[in-house]
């Protein structure tokens, strides 16, 4: 099941590569897949498309909506899942933070290629800063959140098992400097055993992605959210 949907993903995604063609002519230098259908651990229900654009000089807003548009006109599964990540051939410009500049350089299959752009590699001290800013801060904000929820609603069923899986994927990263699926990460904490996280919440909540399932069995255990942001500050923090 999720073999077809991956190759029902990657297909759109292939889709969509004239349109970068037609709006960039020789401008676009590359666009490629990174995110889950690279680096592995894709679901049909709860993954972007991840799709990253490299040109010489960057993209207008004007452009990428015009992209955007045409191919969420391709498809209504996937085209609301298209996320796009771009930048100009220096890394300079544009939406392309540090964790998906290792994911580019270390899986990124290219869907066309006309020169391959390799930035330097970001520095552990630029991931660290990168993690312990807004992600960890936007991934608190929700963890809070949810854990002051009264009830699930279906439209925040995404964001809510994500928040359960994110503290595997930060110390993941944080510990490695790379990027993972989230089934890696989960292997990693359990050799880890990291003080005051709940390894195994963020193991079930792998097993209800995996399942492409509701993860309203798993709303119970909200309440220690607040906790596993606690574990990952202390891990910030060092």
């Amino acid at each position: 099941m999720q073999e077809s949907a991956q190759a029902a993903a990657v297909e759109f995604a292939r889709r969509v590569v004239p349109l970068w063609q037609a709006a960039l002519g020789p401008e676009l230098l590359g666009t490629y897949l990174i995110g889950s259908l690279a680096h592995g651990g894709f679901s049909a229900r709860y993954s972007d498309i991840d799709m990253a654009v490299v040109t010489e000089v960057g993209l207008s807003r004007n452009v990428l909506e015009r992209v955007r548009g045409e191919a969420a006109a391709l498809s209504a599964d996937w085209g609301p899942k298209l996320s796009v990540f771009w930048t100009d051939r220096r890394f300079a410009v544009g939406r392309f933070p540090p964790l998906d500049c290792v994911d580019y350089l270390d899986h990124a299959v290219a869907l066309t290629e006309r020169e391959r752009v390799r930035p330097a590699r970001p520095a552990l001290d630029e991931i660290h800063r990168y993690l312990a800013g807004a992600p960890f801060a936007n991934w608190s904000d929700a963890a809070r959140r949810f854990a002051n929820a009264e009830t699930l609603m279906p439209p925040d069923r995404k964001a809510y098992l994500r928040t359960l899986l994110y503290p595997g994927r930060i110390w993941h990263t944080w510990m490695t400097c790379r990027m993972c699926a989230n089934d890696e990460a989960v292997a990693f904490l359990d050799k880890a055993r990291p003080v005051g996280l709940d390894v195994s919440l963020i193991a079930r909540a792998l097993r209800c992605r995996q399942a492409d399932a509701d993860p309203d069995p798993l709303f119970p255990s909200r309440a220690t959210l607040p906790l596993q942001v606690e574990a990952c500050a202390v891990l910030l923090a060092e």
